[in-house]
């Protein structure tokens, strides 16, 4: 009893048992011999009766239909003539739900193939990322003179009298471009006071990036908003 419940389980409906009924024997689906395959359904309903295992109705359906079109194949056809319109096959109708079904069928096989490869995978919604620091696109003057500002206010006065340091802005070219060597190319625009730090050095060397800037020897970039702004070479400097 078990092997034939799950046997019925196989088949969704009459027209998946008639399909699996064609391509057992090899059957051509455009020219189905009603006769054999009629008997070999009514069979199968036959056996399904001995268990006790119900039969849907659709199944029963498609059974009459199965006798009806063989009936009609047994009846004598009418002689030939050459006015009266060829006779449709009684099996027409039947082959074409059949191919339908097999189209979808088909279908779903692939269908279900691609669940089975995009369960592989698993995706969720964008979601939303709070930016902690906002890129600027570009440093402008003014972003230069707010940081060598805060520099000059942060510079504590020293109560000593000691001898005045000439520094050129010859000098802190030299500097700035001797440190940007030593740190492989990029230094933090604070770092660049590497003499006494004084306010005369602050000057010097704000002087002395404008200049370097001007001659395309040095760039200047800032990491995110109010952050520290860096120095590096320029393209094509060595």
């Amino acid at each position: 009893m078990e092997a034939y419940k799950i046997r019925l389980d196989a088949f969704e409906g009459p027209l998946a048992l008639l399909m699996h009924l064609i391509e057992k024997n090899q059957i051509d689906i455009y020219d189905i011999p009603i006769a054999e395959v009629t008997e070999q359904y009514l069979a199968y309903l036959r056996a399904l009766e001995e268990f006790n295992i119900d039969i849907a109705s659709e199944f029963l359906v498609m059974a009459a239909t199965l006798l009806q079109i063989k009936s009609r194949m047994l009846l004598p056809k009418p002689p030939a003539a050459d006015e009266a319109p060829e006779e449709e096959d009684p099996r027409q109708e039947l082959v074409e739900r059949l191919l339908e079904y097999r189209r979808f069928k088909q279908a779903a096989t692939v269908m279900e193939g691609m669940l089975h490869e995009r369960e592989k995978f698993f995706s969720r919604p964008p979601g939303e990322f709070a930016t902690r620091f906002v890129l600027p696109e570009g440093l402008r003057l003014d972003d230069l003179l707010e940081a060598f500002a805060a520099v000059w206010e942060s510079a504590a006065d020293q109560f000593a009298f000691i001898a005045r340091e000439e520094i050129s802005v010859q000098d802190k070219m030299q500097d700035i471009l001797h440190l940007l060597h030593r740190r492989s190319g990029r230094v933090e625009f604070g770092e660049t006071f590497i003499r006494s730090g004084s306010r005369t050095e602050m000057v010097a060397a704000f002087l002395a990036i404008l200049e370097l800037i001007r001659m395309k020897r040095i760039r200047i970039s800032q990491d995110r908003s109010f952050g520290p702004i860096y120095l590096a070479l320029g393209e094509g400097v060595h």
